[in-house]
């Protein structure tokens, strides 16, 4: 009775693990849509303190200076680890780039929203620590669920210090890719763990190769977006700073091949997405498990295509920054939860709904 009661524990600890990384990667949109990123220039504190400050009058002394030094230092630590991995261009550029020295002014609706997002943060390392410990309940019929579990406690750590250098380093382009596709396998393997607790014991169904197929498919488009949409973010940074934060409007036009190429992606996901649902239709009925997570990812879909339009041609609205990266999320979500529940039937010709 207590091995149970430890399972159904498990999976409702997992279960708001995976709603709060949600909530973590809807809150990091904000962030980076409003620039709060040295919001809170130093860490775990804020401003030397644990509830960060509403005015500047509340600011230590000298604390451009102080936190200036240890960003500095910071990024040394990352240029030297750049070096040993072979990045000796990027670590020059890094230890030559003054324009990440100079000091932020203090805002505080900025300061909070960092600070919010790093309370989010925490609640959620805390809820995936508890996860990992009552996985063990299932030490005895599935050995992955608690080496999954332990596992993401090592990519929450890493995910941690590589947020920090994000910030520290003023957002290097590719860092904030791997800093996304991070986050992205931290949600897939709690999405994993709670199919696995959840599929334990129940009868298998036969499914079409072909569907499992397309979902892998499917998936791997919704990566391959995601991807582009960093790099186009990345890209608008890049002219911002250069336009000085100026001519707003003119930002998408002048993001060039990979905006073109995040666009004209979105039309195959939509064309790859159809075709799944078709298959989807015919093997399974409109109740079924798999109907409804298509359902839900068609509407992530239309959703993300109405988001899309808003950024290209209103000039990046910050609400439409931060949806837009949530429902990229939301959608790869179910689209995995759809994979691992083809994934059994379509191996081994039988599965776990």
């Amino acid at each position: 009775m207590h091995k149970t009661t430890a399972k159904h524990r498990f999976q409702r600890i997992n279960l708001f693990s995976i709603i709060l990384l949600f909530v973590l990667i809807l809150a990091g949109g904000v962030v980076r849509s409003t620039g709060s990123g040295m919001g809170c220039p130093d860490w775990p504190k804020c401003f030397g303190s644990y509830i960060p400050p509403l005015s500047a009058d509340q600011l230590p002394e000298n604390y451009k200076d102080k936190y200036l030094e240890g960003r500095r230092a910071k990024n040394q630590r990352f240029a030297k680890t750049l070096d040993v991995f072979g990045y000796t261009d990027l670590a020059k550029r890094l230890r030559e780039d003054r324009s990440i020295l100079v000091p932020e002014e203090f805002n505080a609706a900025r300061t909070w929203t960092e600070y919010v997002n790093r309370l989010i943060g925490a609640a959620s390392g805390i809820f995936l620590l508890l996860t990992a410990v009552y996985s063990f309940a299932y030490a005895d019929k599935n050995k992955l669920i608690p080496f999954l579990s332990v596992f993401n406690l090592v990519l929450i750590g890493f995910q941690a210090w590589l947020g920090s250098i994000v910030v520290s380093t003023n957002l290097v382009a590719w860092i904030i890719t791997v800093h996304l596709l991070l986050a992205l396998a931290i949600l897939a393997i709690c999405i994993a763990t709670y199919h696995l607790a959840r599929a334990s014991g129940r009868p298998a169904l036969r499914v079409n190769m072909i569907t499992y197929i397309v979902t892998i498919a499917a998936l791997a488009l919704s990566v391959v977006q995601i991807t582009f949409g960093t790099e186009v973010r990345e890209r608008i940074d890049a002219i911002a700073t250069r336009l000085q934060d100026g001519y707003r409007a003119t930002w998408i036009t002048n993001a060039g091949k990979i905006f073109t190429d995040h666009r004209d992606l979105a039309l195959l996901v939509l064309a790859v997405n159809i075709v799944l649902y078709i298959l989807i239709r015919r093997g399974f009925n409109r109740h079924s498990i798999q109907q409804q997570i298509m359902s839900f990812s068609f509407l992530m879909i239309v959703l993300q295509i109405v988001t899309g339009v808003a950024l290209a041609y209103m000039a990046l609205p910050p609400v439409a920054q931060a949806s837009h990266i949530l429902l990229a999320s939301l959608l790869f979500g179910a689209q995995f939860y759809l994979l691992l529940n083809l994934y059994r039937s379509a191996s081994l010709h039988g599965g776990h709904q």
